[in-house]
């Protein structure tokens, strides 16, 4: 790869959300996307690393896919199918890639990535943190070689998602994102509270997917029951979580205000597991270990997105 752009490596469990996320990512000039490492999440692995494999043959990028944990470490857990469709991708019966899948696990493929890029890799995680769980559980120093780890998930005052107190990604495996929190001296955090204060229109979104490139054309097929479910249930704005992590970490001069604390993922309780327990007021002493994206440049967001779907 160029030297003058940066290497991206996006962990993922494609997924709608996710698909626009690496739409921008594809977009972005001064990144270069070296690898996607795919997980269970959204929906089961065979569908996710269909759809990653798709999602670059649409897009004509050779990127390498990676599949990796087809499960959370513990406990199971429930998909999205009932956001995403049953193949994560809205049902539409879309041909399979020409491509498949490297043989490499993805776990191992962090690993390798991580040394071929020490001090330079921007890590964005955007589904379950499995595969980054496994990968540390090999190598601890993983850290130390990685620029930005930025995460999609939590949902930091406990406005929860998948239940009362609990984000999707983090409840799907509370375990790895325990181990990936505790071994992270700074994750850069776009949760689940900060997405839902950076929706845009529908109407807006159904004008952007009318541009006349492949990748609209595709995307507005694959969204389309996610839309419509977030219409009838969230009424005139959508929001699309991976895509707001994605911007965070493409463009950090967006953030208009980052907030760092010390957080903690609850792996029991009746209530809580899977919730991420922010200690606003400093009071464990713990370090802080996340930056937490409060307020992002709206307009900013939407330009991205829009462009991205755009690109021929």
């Amino acid at each position: 790869m160029s030297h003058d752009r940066i290497p991206l490596l996006i962990d993922t469990d494609p997924g709608v959300d996710d698909a626009l996320a690496l739409l921008m990512a594809f977009d972005d000039p001064r990144h270069e996307v070296v690898g996607l490492t795919i997980a269970a999440g959204n929906v089961g692995l065979r569908h996710t690393v269909a759809n990653a494999l798709k999602l670059c043959e649409v897009c004509g990028v050779g990127v390498p896919v990676f599949a990796g944990a087809d499960a959370p470490l513990v406990f199971p857990a429930r998909d999205a199918a009932y956001v995403h469709g049953r193949d994560g991708f809205g049902d539409t019966g879309y041909a399979p890639a020409a491509r498949a899948a490297e043989t490499e696990h993805a776990a191992l493929a962090i690993l390798r990535l991580s040394h071929e890029h020490a001090g330079r890799l921007l890590l964005v995680a955007l589904g379950p943190l499995t595969n980054l769980a496994l990968a540390l559980k090999l190598d601890p120093t993983l850290p130390q070689r990685i620029k930005r780890c930025v995460v999609m998930g939590a949902a930091v005052s406990a406005h929860g998602n998948i239940s009362a107190a609990a984000e999707f990604n983090i409840a799907f495996d509370p375990e790895a994102a325990h181990i990936v929190f505790s071994a992270f001296p700074m994750v850069e955090l776009a949760d689940w509270e900060a997405v839902l204060a950076h929706g845009f229109r529908h109407d807006d979104a159904e004008r952007w997917l009318a541009a006349a490139s492949p990748r609209a054309r595709f995307y507005a097929g694959i969204s389309e029951h996610t839309r419509a479910w977030a219409k009838a249930g969230r009424g005139e704005r959508w929001h699309a979580a991976d895509a707001l992590a994605m911007a965070l970490a493409l463009q950090p001069e967006g953030a208009q205000e980052l907030l760092e604390r010390p957080l903690a993922v609850e792996t029991a309780g009746q209530h809580a597991r899977g919730a991420t327990i922010v200690d606003w007021n400093r009071q464990t002493g713990a370090a802080d270990n996340v930056a937490i994206l409060m307020r992002y440049d709206q307009a900013r967001f939407e330009a991205t997105i829009e462009r991205a779907l755009a690109a021929c």
